[in-house]
């Protein structure tokens, strides 16, 4: 490529940045003049931005980019001086034409001259004050397909302009409001600056073991000198020759110049290291900047889209914004265009009414969307709203009857909540025919995918009448994260803090067991409890604390404890992606480095909380042994008790304790067979027709465990027939109780028969 064509490709992409910043300018302006058209600003601002482009396709020699931008700027002009009066076919052939603009800017566009005519010819017509507004109609400039004829951007002509009131385009140089200069960097150089400057932050740390090495060679430098100073003091009372007493002088000497330069060189370390770590850390905090976009990046088309929806469906829709300058990070903001965009549409489509509809039930005729942005607790949360007529729940029980989703009588009994959760199934509609903007039920399945790709959240709400309201909240950065840092099996690991409830210390006493699964008390419900060191397959440290430390986590309705070893602290961590070459990793996300340089392993919460049902349902989930300082408790025998009925493990739960026995309760075989392994037991006491694993199998494992084969057990079962006795028996129970012949007395005299009184 020679220079020429080289300079002439970079026009080509300056005009094309040009077109996209002053279209989105034109937009946004032609929208508040078609609510107002009298707002001399936003004329003057869309006034500016089309004569802008005039002189940019002028000087790259875009002859179709400046024909179009001459007619809107004439329209504009005259609507400034009063001559006319923006109606609403105005507005919408402005907006054609920035739709047109925008094509022309892009390469191998498929417009031809005639499209162009087309719109000229129009607009002009628009222009021509005698023209009757009825039988103004816009083209539709459709696409064409790559073989016809097409405008071809051409090599521009480098020519001096031919005339002096031909205002330069602003090419180069695109400004914020703040008339600081923007430049358009990659993402790779974006994510590779963060990566280094976060290292660089890292790296920084790394002088403060070498400061505590000087300051303790500094103590003992110190501690010499000292002792030097004493055996002075000692030998004042020995006759020392001269050579001695010179040597032991330039000894204290030069032993106090040591200490001298020890200190200065101490001191500026320690500055040197304050310094390069307070400039690392703005380093790291403006290329983290860099990465923040405000909210309003992802806004552009929005508004456009919504009017343009509005008016094909014959509806009358306002869009309104509100944070606009809330700062995100910039591939959240990318990932979050397609969420909104069918949120938007949605509620046009489902939620506004038609203006017949809305003024017979008491409402304007133009029906209102709001969309608000907002920080909450490192969160970007989005609330999009309108004041349609809500959802039909009725229509929504019905629609989950026709698709066999539920029965019809456990749908009726279905609360709105409930309900409201079959609109985010894929496939599920409430329209019965296909148009082109709903019916194929992908939409807010579409939602809540792309939401929880971003980590995130979305619930829907509504009140009949009134509205429906979608509550977003997803991270504002996927580059950084904070979490808190905690241990397990000797390694770190992070909990990200959008998804912990609460942490707490657990006392033994506060562990309880509900239907043979630990739980503890909190906030007004059970929480079921489980080990870190299982879900991450790491070693159990046996620890002597007395109480356990729990991260509560949640993801929408799942909570569940995770028993850790050790809280480290909130960290905010600089998130670095796991090799691709390792798929997806069980239960972990990414990693980062924490200030020391070690590495810590961010916890995908959703996929943990995963694991643990795959656990529960396939029996596996083992037991947290709790510590007890009490002695007393510690001497009582204790007594696992499996039974898959609730009233028979309660009325035998409740008997042994009386009698003073610790008891546990398990609800099948198999959750019995995992307290066994993980607990110690005094007896068993097990029922043989169960689910997953029966009594006999258990009975069966425990003789041939090594550990368990000497635990005492006893069978307890409806049945009283001699084969099912000689069934137990054999398979190495040690007593067999009918439950048909069962009363108190018969139990207890069992187990004291077979292991003694409570007490050991």
């Amino acid at each position: 490529m020679t220079p020429e064509q080289m300079r002439d490709a970079s026009l080509l992409e300056l005009f094309s940045l040009e077109a996209e910043a002053q279209t989105q300018v034109l937009s946004a302006g032609l929208l508040a003049l078609e609510r107002d058209p009298t707002q001399a600003d936003q004329l003057e601002s869309c006034m500016r931005a089309a004569h802008s482009l005039k002189g940019a396709a002028r000087i790259v020699g875009v002859d179709a980019g400046v024909s179009v931008a001459h007619v809107m700027e004439d329209c504009l002009v005259s609507a400034q001086e009063g001559q006319l009066y923006l109606r609403p076919e105005h507005i919408d052939a402005l907006l054609q034409g920035t739709d047109l603009l925008m094509r022309i800017a892009t390469p191998n566009n498929s417009l031809t001259p005639a499209d162009i005519d087309t719109y000229v010819a129009l607009m002009a017509q628009l222009l021509d004050p005698l023209a009757p507004a009825a039988s103004i109609s816009l083209p539709v400039l459709a696409e064409r397909e790559p073989e016809q004829p097409r405008v071809e951007l051409p090599v521009p002509l480098v020519e001096p302009p031919l005339a002096a009131s031909v205002e330069p385009p602003r090419k180069a140089k695109r400004t914020t409001e703040n008339g600081e200069r923007v430049l358009r960097v990659t993402a790779e150089r974006l994510n590779s600056l963060l990566d280094l400057s976060s290292k660089s932050l890292v790296e920084t740390q790394r002088l403060k073991p070498h400061l505590a090495t000087m300051q303790r060679l500094k103590r003992t430098q110190n501690n010499g000198l000292r002792a030097l100073e004493n055996l002075n003091v000692h030998l004042k009372d020995h006759a020392l020759s001269l050579e001695a007493r010179e040597a032991l002088e330039d000894a204290r000497r030069l032993l106090a110049q040591a200490q001298q330069l020890l200190i200065e060189k101490n001191a500026e370390l320690d500055e040197f290291a304050w310094q390069a770590s307070q400039r690392a850390q703005v380093l790291y905090d403006t290329a983290l900047a860099c990465r923040m976009r405000p909210f309003a990046d992802v806004l552009s088309g929005q508004v456009r889209m919504v009017r343009d929806l509005g008016r094909d469906l014959g509806k009358q829709v306002r869009l309104e914004i509100e944070g606009e300058k809330t700062q995100v990070d910039r591939d959240v903001l990318e990932k979050l265009e397609a969420p909104l965009t069918h949120l938007l549409r949605n509620a046009v489509d489902h939620g506004i009414e038609s203006p017949e509809q809305r003024l017979l039930a008491g409402k304007p005729a133009q029906g209102l969307i709001r969309l608000r942005a907002s920080h909450q607790a490192g969160l970007l949360v989005l609330e999009l709203s309108d004041d349609g007529n809500g959802v039909d729940l009725e229509k929504v029980r019905r629609t989950v009857v026709e698709r066999q989703l539920s029965p019809a009588e456990t749908a009726a009994q279905l609360s709105e909540e409930e309900l409201l959760t079959f609109l985010f199934l894929p496939g599920f509609s409430l329209r019965d025919k296909v148009t082109e903007v709903s019916g194929r039920g992908v939409g807010l399945d579409a939602v809540q995918h792309m939401v929880r790709e971003l980590r995130g959240a979305v619930v829907l709400e509504q009140t009949a009448g009134e509205g429906s309201r979608f509550h977003l909240e997803v991270p504002l950065t996927l580059s950084v994260v904070r979490s808190l840092v905690v241990e397990v099996g000797d390694e770190a690991y992070a909990f990200p803090l959008a998804h912990i409830e609460r942490m707490c210390d657990l006392e033994p006493a506060d562990i309880v067991q509900v239907e043979g699964r630990q739980h503890f008390w909190h906030e007004g419900r059970h929480v079921g409890l489980v080990a870190a060191s299982q879900l991450l397959q790491r070693p159990v440290n046996q620890s002597s604390q007395q109480t356990l430390k729990v991260v509560v986590i949640r993801e929408r309705d799942a909570i569940y404890g995770v028993a850790v070893e050790r809280f480290v602290g909130e960290r905010t961590l600089v998130v670095l992606p796991l090799d691709e070459r390792l798929g997806k990793v069980q239960d972990i996300s990414a990693g980062a480095l924490l200030d020391d340089g070690s590495v810590v392993l961010i916890v995908d919460v959703e996929d943990m909380l995963r694991s643990v049902d795959k656990l529960l349902n396939s029996g596996r989930l083992e037991r947290i042994a709790r510590h007890s300082n009490q002695v007393a408790e510690a001497a009582r025998k204790r007594i696992l008790v499996v039974d898959d009925s609730l009233t028979v493990r309660e009325l035998q739960r409740k008997l042994l304790l009386n009698r003073g026995y610790e008891v546990a309760v398990a609800v099948d075989g198999m959750d019995g067979w995992n307290a066994l392994r993980s607990e110690n037991f005094d007896l068993l006491i097990t029922d043989i027709d169960m689910p997953r694993m029966d009594g006999i199998e258990l009975v069966s494992l425990l003789r041939r465990d090594n550990r368990l084969q000497s635990l005492p057990v006893m069978v307890v079962s409806y049945k009283d027939r001699e084969e099912d006795r000689r069934r137990g028996l054999d398979a190495g129970a040690d007593y067999y109780l009918a439950k048909a012949s069962f009363h108190d007395d018969a139990l207890l005299d069992a187990v004291v028969e077979l292991i003694g009184g409570a007490r050991a």
